[in-house]
């Protein structure tokens, strides 16, 4: 692998980030210990309404809520095959700078400002690589890995993801999905251990077929597009759900009234939680 892949996690304001894994005193799947279920809430590329998406700030945020288990991240390859983390497939929005993803190597990749966009307070924060993402969280969040791919764009990138997963022990602790269903194949494929979704914008049809297809045990859904009936009929049938982007007061209480099981992905998890009476 890389030497540039293996460097630890950047330091911020000087102080290194702590990298030992804390023991999690829940069980996946949002049980606790003594049997009850709790709301999970998923950080939607970190705690992204506080910190620049993506970014190793806005994924140190979530250790400072136990609250938070789940934590979604979005990853693509560099130029030299390295998965890195971020959402789109070009740089302007996030970093200014011109071109696509797949058209930098990853040193080049690393040393981009990924977050004066978000606030001067930010500037000088980097694309991070999946591994020193990998570093930060460890064992202390669930993770929901979304492949930024379409057929042909990025050849190995699902082999590279689940290596990493697996060489840092959390295959338990994940789920990969994607838009692109014969990418969720290839993932359970490399990784049969590993969990895998598919994700879905607009009216659900034949939703269940698709999850077959691609081996799914999870569906991650577009929220505008989520009914109530739908929900609880999937939940209810044994499949772990998860719909996004809910930010706004009156979508997060429309979210929880859905089904208590429903995992609800947002920049402001502080927002759901606060509704939830949690």
């Amino acid at each position: 692998m890389d030497a540039a892949m293996r460097e630890a996690a950047p330091s911020r304001n000087g102080r290194d980030i702590d990298m030992r894994h804390d023991q999690m005193t829940e069980a996946p799947g949002g049980e606790r210990a003594d049997g009850g279920v709790k709301r999970e809430v998923v950080a939607h590329r970190g705690l992204s309404g506080r910190a620049p998406e993506n970014t190793l700030a806005a994924f140190a945020l979530t250790l400072t809520d136990p609250r938070i288990r789940w934590v979604e991240l979005d990853v693509q390859l560099s130029k030299d095959g390295v998965p890195v983390v971020i959402h789109d497939f070009t740089l302007k929005r996030t970093t200014g700078r011109t071109g696509r993803v797949r058209d930098y190597a990853w040193r080049e990749l690393s040393e981009m400002d990924a977050g004066s966009w978000f606030s001067p307070a930010f500037a000088g924060e980097r694309i991070p690589s999946l591994e020193q993402v990998l570093q930060l969280i460890g064992g202390r969040k669930m993770l929901n890995i979304e492949l930024k791919t379409a057929i042909g764009l990025y050849p190995g990138l699902e082999e590279a993801v689940t290596g990493l997963v697996r060489q840092y022990g959390l295959a338990d602790r994940t789920v990969i999905t994607s838009f692109d269903h014969y990418a969720v194949m290839r993932a359970r494929s490399a990784a049969p251990e590993i969990r895998a979704g598919i994700i879905v914008a607009g009216l659900p049809t034949m939703v269940r077929e698709q999850m077959r297809f691609a081996g799914a045990d999870f569906l991650s859904m577009e929220f505008l597009y989520a009914s109530k009936w739908f929900v609880r009929d999937m939940i209810d049938s044994g499949v772990q759900m998860m719909v996004w982007t809910v930010n706004e007061p009156k979508a997060i209480r429309r979210a929880l009234d859905m089904h208590p099981e429903l995992m609800i992905c947002t920049n402001h998890p502080d927002r759901v939680l606060a509704e939830a009476g949690g």
